[in-house]
């Protein structure tokens, strides 16, 4: 497996509506440029985002705090999954998002490093503006 990918961005937004972005399936899919997104927002729950690209089980919510999902890429081998992790911390009425990503196959790295930017990160900051 791959050196995991850590990243730490701030947002001019509240824990609670990063929260809420990054686990309500209509909120996400209208940042996303209207890709589908389905979100479960139970544990054990599962999510599909950018129309099936994206999918996996919600292993920890802690509203406002913390997000942990298995997450996994349509295109790796069955059964392959990787483990995500949001902490999301309160900074003077901005919000310092702490990603984590682990256990992902090494040659997605760089791929996967730069998505999270492009792809979460850039369109989250536009819809929060």
């Amino acid at each position: 497996m791959s050196k995991p990918i850590h990243q730490e961005i701030v947002f001019k937004a509240s824990p609670k509506r990063i929260y809420e972005a990054l686990t309500d399936g209509q909120q996400f899919s209208k940042i996303t440029g209207g890709a589908p997104a389905e979100i479960s927002r139970e544990a054990g729950g599962s999510f599909s985002c950018f129309g099936g690209m994206i999918v996996g089980r919600q292993i920890e919510l802690v509203p406002n705090q913390r997000i942990t999902q298995a997450w996994r890429a349509g295109n790796w081998a069955p059964g392959v999954y990787s483990i995500v992790k949001y902490e999301l911390k309160e900074q003077g009425g901005e919000t310092r998002l702490v990603l984590d990503h682990t256990g992902f196959p090494e040659d997605n790295r760089d791929h996967l490093d730069a998505g999270w930017g492009s792809n979460y990160w850039e369109p989250l900051k536009k819809h929060l503006a």
